[in-house]
């Protein structure tokens, strides 16, 4: 009879090596995240469980010890699956900034850690929100590798790298913080652009790992959706503005290519979150970018938000955002920032070209 993965051993009494085959009931139930949805089953075949320290983006084979805000993980197909203390995960070690969840960062060893995302990302909690639960806890099995015994890692099976070549219209959806409204403007913008009759390639180009943002894109019309993760990185908190470049020139390179007419690039969190700081100051992002619809909260951080864009020599075409909830809101926002105010309606609309003062012309759709 196969053994549960919560009642299966993980290594016999006997094993030293610390790389240790991973059979079949080891990994049978375990519930793979969508972080790491890009490497097969059929790629796992040993554990590092000793004398191993993790790398940003590398698998990890984890029990459940405790349930904690993540009560369910998010599968490659997007279901949410339900925990339970016992239950066996593979997730990717990766870090996290979130000012409304965690701060949390890859750990120097296999010791107890967390599920910091519902993505499926590893780490060890450093501060949380005191509005939310602690994150759930975790004890690794060990890193998932090859044959050969070297771990597995995310940048192993990215998409191919891309370099930058001037492309179709490329738009980008910001926001004052995490929670403004970014992905419902992105997910608002994609309708009116298809309604437009424009084949409409979306990425999210930087944040942690998780699907709810490319399920969103994807639905409103979008095709394809990536994200950072289909370039190798299980998030993007603490990368160098290379790496940076490379997933926007990669991400941005399949979409053109996919052929898409018109680019939709979501950056994750605020302004002042350090790698979108970095992407404002670059100059080869404000080359790529065309056009930039903010979203905001408030009235005044849809100002200051749209101060700093211009400070940085972006073209921004509209405010929205969770503001356009209220029409006071928006109200006050017209009356202090130099661009339209639009509610997801509205950029949703046939008419969002003119809205935003763009010309795209489009091709035909194929059927």
């Amino acid at each position: 009879t196969m053994l549960t993965a919560s009642t299966a051993p993980l290594v016999s009494a006997a094993a030293t090596s610390p790389i240790v085959p991973l059979t079949e009931p080891m990994l049978h139930g375990a519930k793979s995240a969508y972080s790491v949805r890009r490497i097969p089953r059929s790629a796992m075949k040993t554990l590092v469980t000793e004398q191993a320290q993790p790398r940003s983006g590398d698998l990890v084979l984890a029990e459940i010890v405790r349930l904690g805000q993540h009560r369910r993980i998010e599968l490659a197909n997007g279901r949410r699956a339900h925990l339970h203390p016992g239950d066996r995960v593979v997730l990717a070690y990766g870090n996290r900034y979130a000012p409304d969840q965690f701060e949390a960062y890859v750990p120097e060893d296999l010791g107890p850690c967390h599920m910091v995302a519902a993505g499926g990302i590893a780490a060890r909690q450093h501060s949380r929100h005191r509005g939310i639960r602690d994150a759930t806890g975790i004890r690794p099995l060990g890193l998932v590798a090859g044959e050969d015994g070297q771990p597995l890692n995310l940048a192993d099976w990215g998409l191919a790298p891309r370099q930058f070549g001037r492309g179709p219209v490329t738009l980008a959806v910001l926001g004052t913080a995490m929670n403004a409204g970014k992905t419902t403007s992105a997910a608002g913008l994609i309708r009116g652009l298809r309604r437009a009759g424009l084949r409409v390639g979306a990425a999210k180009v930087t944040g942690t790992g998780a699907g709810g943002d490319v399920w969103l894109m994807q639905d409103s019309g979008a095709e394809p959706v990536l994200d950072f993760t289909d370039a190798g990185y299980p998030s993007t908190f603490g990368l160098a503005p290379g790496s940076l470049q490379r997933i926007v020139a990669t991400l941005s390179g399949h979409l053109v290519e996919a052929g898409a007419e018109v680019i939709v690039l979501e950056v994750a969190d605020g302004l002042l979150q350090p790698e979108t700081a970095a992407l404002l100051s670059c100059d080869w992002f404000r080359r790529q970018v065309d056009g930039v619809v903010f979203a905001a909260g408030d009235a005044l951080g849809a100002k200051a938000g749209v101060e700093v864009l211009l400070q940085h020599r972006f073209a921004v075409l509209a405010v929205s955002g969770s503001l356009t909830a209220s029409p006071l809101a928006m109200a006050e926002a017209r009356r202090v920032v130099p661009c339209p105010v639009l509610s997801t309606q509205e950029l949703g609309g046939a008419a969002v070209l003119e809205r935003l003062g763009l010309v795209v012309e489009p091709k035909a759709l194929a059927g």
